[in-house]
């Protein structure tokens, strides 16, 4: 009966779970997706599960084997993150037990799960952790005999080690919070873990993400990278990873994230392939901040190679990645130049001693061994009942790792061991306050108070492993110490992951240790837009700070900061690369100048010939010819015209006070003394026939001196015209900076002149033009008279000529006012201008005559003294010749009676 009951005892049990467990057990199925409970039955009375006997055990929670496919709860074993470290918890209570001063007369024993590396199984095996403590009433259970069931005392848990996963460290953590049960993991790094509130009996001897993510900002910026993307694996561990990090880069600022992706936790086939070429969108975006466990890394990377992106994508991963080889198994090309941060570690020699003499023979207490020796060799072995695969070579039992096996120690050895001797350390002091001088575990320990524990954790502080502090903040979190890997694969004789540098609080990164693909020292950019050039702005594209558009400060601007442009002080110039501004080059005409060189030898032409008529006039001052043409206005003219040519000198002189005055007093004075003594004698020579038309009474002021009188009245006006101007606005230069400002400033060019615009220039010449045009109409009016009695149609021809000039120079004058070479153009014009209308009137006026006297003298004589009245019968007989001409038929001719 006993016996039936015996075998029964697992329905039993069933029956308890399933139909009169207490109130806690109900509510954790309600709280944790409604697992079935026999989903725990179907596995037998205890999970799959390394069992070491001892006085206090320990829970352990290892990732042993990987998430399986769809439907199935495990996939294949995990050397690394598995059983290197399962085993250094074995290792960790091995030496633990062998330290008299540790535990001393205490054995610590251990209850292995694997969590398959999928949080929804971790919970579901890790109910095993808390049997002991769920009260039941079996009163009114039993067998099929009718006798009570026997069932053995479930063993009691009074802490675990564990998990690794942060997904799974949460999922576990809301079960054993509710029955006080502590919980220290070596690898879970999710900053949602440090809340205190939520996860009080969670602690952790790696730091929290949230220092990790500092720490990958720091990198990221010490890079000069400001435009990445991100991914993370679905799950607490790469979420929460991500958010610290986006959240701290926003703090930081100088940071912008182009793509934050999410991988799911059962990613459909092709589900890689659409996530590297979404990244691909923003390709400028080559660096990748990677919080993903390590299956999702190895597939990212898998994606990356087939879409022929090696080499693109700069990778910066988080402790999930760390300096292992499994992620980037035939994927290295890929990999190459990965920056990886882990918690800092330092390889455990003891545990390399130990692992590397593990064998199927002494080894029998890890039940995951044997499936770990055929994957590390490569073998099969032979089991009852399982047909050998002739594909596989036969295991000998004669391998030994190290030896005919790749090994390397992995990353979280060294946090798994100093996590199980936190909680010996919190045991052993627990023990020294409540069972002082007892030899192992006392009635006050039996059973352990989890609340009490948990306080003996948070308070422990030893050298670690590693020879590094293990100690725990008020929140369960280790202080934050990270190496920084670099995987480096081209010009290195050992290809693999490199210390480049640490971060304890604030980074320090060796970048002169850092290689990148093809073994280029150089850092690969990874920015939304690089730095403008010199004389270029950022002009900003909405809501990302990170991304601009380059304008270059066109026209007169320059680059004020980054962001703006700003004009030029009206008197300076940008620089040729427009980052300030230069003082524009001040220009004037210059003697050397083609627009100087054609009026001033014009102008030495026109002095010469005047000054050799002057003194000829002067020579010969006596003769007839100098007689008759009036030689008080004929010195008055010829000042006028030496005047004129002078100017020239004057307008291209480098601009003073001195030289301005000058300008403004000769530029009008020289033509108003020359056509005010021409007006004056075409004035009398018209009066003296008009006058003679009606009478033999000559007209008045027709005297030499009256002459005079009446030509220095007429200048008079203009010399009292430019002596007001000089009391209105004192002459005075100015430099002219609008006048050469083409749209390229490297043309441009202050121009250094006397303060006369162009109107001012214009009414300075203007009672000159009214003078010249008076004296025209004059000497229209004059063109009848007899030629051998005057000098009239010279005078006109003068005028004439003179009217034509000036009519071309005003176009040409006012038509270069837009010009950059304007002030050159328009002295040039104005100066020729002036210097072929004084030409004119010598040439026309003068020359002649001294041709003359220099060359036929013979011509210079006396004629016959002529009265008013033989003037007035000329005209006389002048209008009469005029009028038969109108009266007679076209094509005669009446010729002029001489005789006279």
């Amino acid at each position: 009966m006993t016996s039936q009951c015996h075998t029964s005892q697992l329905h039993c049990r069933h029956s308890i779970l399933s139909g009169h467990s207490t109130k806690w057990l109900k509510l954790l199925w309600m709280l944790f997706l409604g697992f079935s409970p026999g989903s725990w039955a179907q596995q037998g009375t205890q999970p799959h599960s390394i069992k070491i006997e001892g006085d206090i055990t320990l829970g352990g929670l290892f990732p042993v084997h990987s998430r399986g496919p769809a439907g199935v709860p495990c996939g294949e074993i995990k050397r690394e993150k598995g059983i290197h470290r399962m085993e250094a918890m074995l290792y960790a209570l091995d030496q633990i037990n062998s330290d008299p001063d540790l535990l001393p007369n205490i054995t610590l024993g251990a209850r292995i799960l694997d969590t398959c590396s999928r949080d929804t199984y971790a919970l579901e095996q890790s109910l095993t952790f808390v049997q002991a403590l769920i009260q039941k009433d079996n009163s009114d259970v039993r067998c099929s005999n009718g006798e009570p069931p026997i069932i053995a005392k479930p063993e009691r848990v009074v802490g675990v080690i564990g998990a690794s996963g942060s997904s799974v460290s949460i999922m576990v953590a809301n079960v054993l919070r509710l029955f006080s049960v502590p919980q220290i993991s070596y690898a879970s790094t999710a900053p949602e873990l440090s809340d205190n509130s939520r996860y009080e009996f969670f602690s952790r001897v790696v730091p929290p993400d949230s220092y990790q993510a500092q720490a990958m900002v720091d990198i990221v910026k010490a890079m000069g990278w400001n435009y990445v993307s991100t991914l993370a694996s679905e799950g607490n561990y790469g979420e929460s990873g991500v958010d610290a990090f986006l959240q701290i880069s926003r703090e930081a600022g100088g940071l912008c994230i182009a793509q934050s992706i999410k991988i799911p936790r059962e990613p459909k086939p092709g589900e890689f392939d659409k996530i590297i070429k979404r990244m691909m969108e923003t390709s400028n975006a080559r660096g990748v901040i990677i919080f993903a466990n390590e299956d999702d890394i190895k597939r990212v990377l898998e994606a990356a190679k087939k879409a022929n992106l090696t080499g693109h994508f700069l990778f910066v991963g988080s402790d999930s990645w760390g300096a292992k080889s499994s992620p980037i198994l035939d994927q290295e090309d890929v990999a190459e130049g990965a920056v990886t941060i882990l918690p800092k570690r330092a390889s455990i020699d003891g545990f390399d001693q130990y692992f590397s003499s593990r064998s199927l023979e002494n080894n029998r207490r890890n039940i995951w061994f044997a499936e770990f020796w055929e994957d590390d060799f490569k073998c099969k072995l032979t089991r009852p009942g399982i047909k050998y695969d002739t594909g596989k070579r036969k295991c000998t039992g004669e391998e030994r790792i190290s030896r005919d096996s790749q090994y390397e120690q992995e990353g979280k050895v060294q946090f798994v061991i100093d996590a199980v001797y936190a909680m010996a350390h919190a045991l052993h002091s627990m023990h020294i306050d409540l069972c002082p001088g007892y030899m192992g575990v006392c009635e006050k320990m039996d059973p352990v108070e989890g609340r009490m524990l948990l306080q003996y954790i948070r308070s422990v502080s030893f050298n670690g492993s590693a020879g590094t502090g293990v100690m725990f903040n008020e929140n369960g979190d280790a202080p934050g110490r990270y190496d920084i890997f670099q995987y480096q694969l081209s010009n290195t004789t050992n290809p693999g992951y490199r210390v480049i540098g640490q971060w304890t609080n604030h980074l320090r990164l060796n970048a002169e240790e850092m290689q990148w693909s093809g073994g280029d020292r150089q850092i690969p950019d990874s920015v939304c837009s690089f730095p403008c050039e010199p004389g270029e702005r950022k002009k900003m594209v909405k809501g990302v700070p990170c991304c601009w558009h380059c304008e270059l400060c066109d026209g007169y601007q320059y680059q004020l900061d980054e962001l703006n442009c700003d004009s030029c002080p009206f008197d300076m110039r940008p620089l040729k690369n427009r980052t300030g501004c230069r003082q524009t080059p001040i220009i004037k005409l210059e003697w050397s100048s083609p627009w100087a060189i054609i009026p001033v030898f014009l102008a030495i032409l026109g002095i010469l010939a005047t000054s050799g008529v002057i003194i000829t006039f002067i020579r010969f001052n006596d003769t007839p010819i100098v007689r008759a043409s009036g030689r008080e206005l004929s010195y008055v003219l010829l000042t006028g015209i030496f005047l004129i040519y002078l100017i020239t000198f004057l307008m291209i002189a480098e601009p003073g006070v001195a030289v301005c005055a000058f300008r403004r007093l000769l530029l009008g004075l020289g033509m108003c003394i020359s056509y005010s003594a021409m007006l004056t004698k075409t004035n009398r020579i018209y009066r003296i026939f008009e006058q003679g038309k009606k009478s033999v009474t000559p007209p008045q002021f027709i005297s030499p001196t009256s002459q005079l009188i009446i030509t220095f009245i007429l200048i008079s006006v203009q010399v009292l015209g430019v002596f007001i101007w000089f009391a209105v606005d004192p002459p005075h230069t100015n430099i002219d900076y609008e006048e050469q400002r083409p749209p390229n400033p490297e043309f441009a060019r202050g121009v250094l002149k006397c303060d006369m615009s162009d109107l001012s220039l214009i009414c300075c010449l203007l009672y000159s033009i009214v003078l010249m045009v008076t004296c025209t109409v004059y000497a229209i009016k004059s063109r009848g008279v007899p030629e051998t009695f005057n000098e009239a149609k010279p005078i006109g021809f003068t005028m004439y000529t003179t009217c034509i000039i000036w009519l071309a120079f005003v176009p040409i004058f006012f038509g270069t006012a837009q010009s950059t070479e304007k002030m050159f153009i328009q002295t040039t014009t104005l100066t020729v201008s002036m210097s072929l209308s004084a030409t004119v009137s010598l040439g026309m006026l003068y020359i002649p005559k001294a041709y003359v006297i220099i060359f036929h003298p013979e011509q210079n004589v006396q004629k016959r003294k002529r009265s008013f009245k033989a003037v007035a019968q000329a005209a006389t007989v002048s209008t009469q010749l005029s009028q038969k001409s109108n009266d007679k038929p076209n094509g005669s001719k009446i010729e002029p009676d001489r005789s006279q």
